[in-house]
């Protein structure tokens, strides 16, 4: 099964208008991340966003603590999480399935932060539902995130 970022590149080539200035800032991002430096995707919230499903998809507990404001807040139809530490411990320990992609189908920078259109893929690369998430973001760290989520039968 492709990674998400594979995923997401091939999806990207699809749609044309996605492709241009995101590869590059996903290019810059992926060569800081690589590099152990999170300079890159700390300075662009799309980048940002990326680094957090990143994070979760490759079980980088740490890396995803480090891209969230310790006060952090998640807020979707059936829970909130308040604090980084409360909402790390659910990804890390309370999840149901945890062998699972984030598939970024678009990705919406413009505003005071950013929002992500995408769908949640199991180990067989099926989807589970899609979701909308919308993140804030301050001073290079995810301050709070309202997702919201719809099952889909179709991939």
């Amino acid at each position: 099964m492709p990674s998400r970022r594979e995923a997401d590149d091939a999806e990207r080539g699809a749609n044309a208008p996605d492709s241009g200035a995101n590869a590059d800032a996903d290019s810059r991002a992926n060569a800081d991340a690589d590099s152990g430096d999170p300079a890159g995707e700390r300075a662009d919230p799309a980048a940002l966003a990326r680094a957090y499903y990143d994070a979760i998809d490759a079980g980088e507990y740490e890396r995803l603590a480090s891209l969230l404001d310790p006060e952090f807040v998640q807020r979707r139809g059936d829970r909130t999480f308040e604090g980084r530490d409360r909402f790390v411990a659910f990804m890390r320990d309370g999840r149901p399935n945890t062998d699972t992609t984030h598939a970024v189908d678009r990705v919406y920078p413009s505003g005071p932060g950013v929002a992500v259109r995408g769908r949640l893929r199991d180990a067989d690369g099926d989807v589970l539902f899609a979701f909308v998430d919308v993140f804030e973001t301050e001073a290079g760290r995810l301050t709070s995130l309202e997702t919201y989520g719809a099952e889909s039968s179709d991939g």
